[in-house]
C-alpha cells in the first residue's frame, strides 16, 4: 500500500489524500455505535464512535484483515458541530481501535440516518493483499 502525496501539497493530518493498493477487497458496510446485537449503550458521540470503529475492526477480522489494510473510510455524521467538537475523543478512540494508520478518508454531513439513536455511520474499504509480505 502507497499512500499519494502530491508534491508541494500540505500533508493532511488525521488522513491521506490517497492510496494505491493491490490485493484482495474487502467492503464494509455502514457501522453505527451499536454492538454486535444491535443494542446501543451510549448516546455519546465518542463512544458511538468508539463502537463503530469496534463493529468495523470485527467484520474486517472475519475477512482476514486488519486495519492496517484499510485504504478508504466515509464517515457519515449528524452534526457537523458535534464531530468537531469531539475531535480530540475521535483521535483518541481511533487511534486505540485503528492505530496510527490514516486511509483516503472523507466526512459527511447527513441530515438522518435509518437508526434514530445513531449519531454517525462510518463505511470502510479495504484491500488485502496477496503476498503477506506487502
Amino acid at each position: 500500500m502507497d499512500i499519494l502525496q502530491p508534491k508541494g501539497w500540505v500533508k493532511p493530518r488525521g488522513y491521506s489524500n490517497g492510496v494505491v493498493a493491490t490485493g484482495r477487497t474487502v467492503c464494509v458496510g455502514g457501522m453505527i455505535g451499536w454492538d454486535g446485537q444491535g443494542q446501543f449503550h451510549s448516546d455519546d458521540f465518542v463512544e458511538q464512535t468508539r463502537q463503530a470503529l469496534q463493529n468495523v475492526v470485527a467484520v474486517l477480522a472475519e475477512a482476514g484483515a486488519t486495519p492496517e489494510h484499510i485504504v478508504r473510510m466515509t464517515w457519515y455524521v449528524l452534526d457537523k458541530k458535534e464531530y468537531i467538537a469531539a475531535y480530540k475523543g475521535v483521535g483518541r478512540v481511533y487511534r486505540e481501535i485503528i492505530g496510527s494508520h490514516y486511509p483516503a478518508m472523507s466526512a459527511v454531513q447527513v441530515m438522518g440516518l435509518i437508526e434514530d439513536r445513531a449519531r454517525l455511520e462510518i463505511e470502510v474499504t479495504a484491500i488485502v493483499p496477496m503476498n503477506p509480505d506487502d
